[in-house]
């Protein structure tokens, strides 16, 4: 049987931002530790952030922004959720981020029912927060929408269908988002264990092997140049 990876990388078209924004208007951003420039802006709310986002996209005149896999970020450090003192910091992402306005549509990347969803509220957190499960070739995943609008988790139901490239929600501001400024957190996951609307979308170094193993570059599929 094939592996995930090698499924995902024959499949072709899959989108999960509005379909209207070609990827010749994407733009990567680096958001780590070794971005000197981003560190010393010392970011402490999303206002700062949002600021941040919009004037980087205007001066590579782009509309979206993306990036973020394995990558190592000190931004978290203004969350509680992400460890302290007493615990191993979490502070490597492991998921894929497009940077883009609030009310964007965010689209199934490929067909799959909801398994589950929830509002995961806190500073540093998902927001509100949508999962499909995906059956291709005998292969059983999951895909991870996260910091949406609240409209987008109001109506809808487990078990319900989407087509890929269907619109599935649309996102949120940093009041419901988690206090970032607007953005997708795109993760793919081959084993969702016993999480439900939920899944960590950052890891410790200590955990990063499992993480990277379980959660494939989602630009394998999305093949963002």
């Amino acid at each position: 049987m094939k592996s995930l990876t090698a499924l995902l990388q024959e499949i072709e078209n899959a989108r999960v931002i509005d379909a209207q924004v070609p990827y010749n208007q994407y733009v990567p951003i680096d958001l780590s530790i070794t971005n000197e420039d981003f560190v010393k802006l010392k970011i402490e709310n999303s206002i700062d952030f949002e600021s941040y986002i919009h004037n980087y996209l205007a001066k590579n005149n782009a509309k979206v922004a993306f990036g973020g896999y394995n990558e190592v970020r000190s931004l978290y450090k203004r969350s509680k959720i992400f460890g302290s003192s007493h615990s191993e910091e979490r502070n490597i992402h492991i998921g894929l981020d497009l940077w883009i306005k609030a009310g964007t549509p965010v689209l199934a990347a490929l067909d799959g029912f909801v398994h589950s969803f929830n509002y995961n509220m806190g500073v540093g957190d998902y927001g509100p927060t949508i999962l499909l499960e995906h059956h291709i070739e005998k292969q059983k995943f999951y895909t991870l929408y996260g910091h949406l609008s609240l409209e987008s988790i109001n109506n809808i139901k487990v078990g319900t269908f989407y087509k890929k490239g269907q619109q599935l929600a649309t996102l949120g501001d940093s009041f419901v988002n988690g206090d970032y400024a607007p953005h997708l957190h795109f993760q793919i996951i081959k084993k969702l264990v016993n999480n439900f609307g939920d899944y960590p979308g950052v890891c410790s170094k200590n955990d990063l092997k499992h993480y990277l193993e379980n959660c494939p570059d989602p630009n394998v599929l999305l093949k963002i140049k």
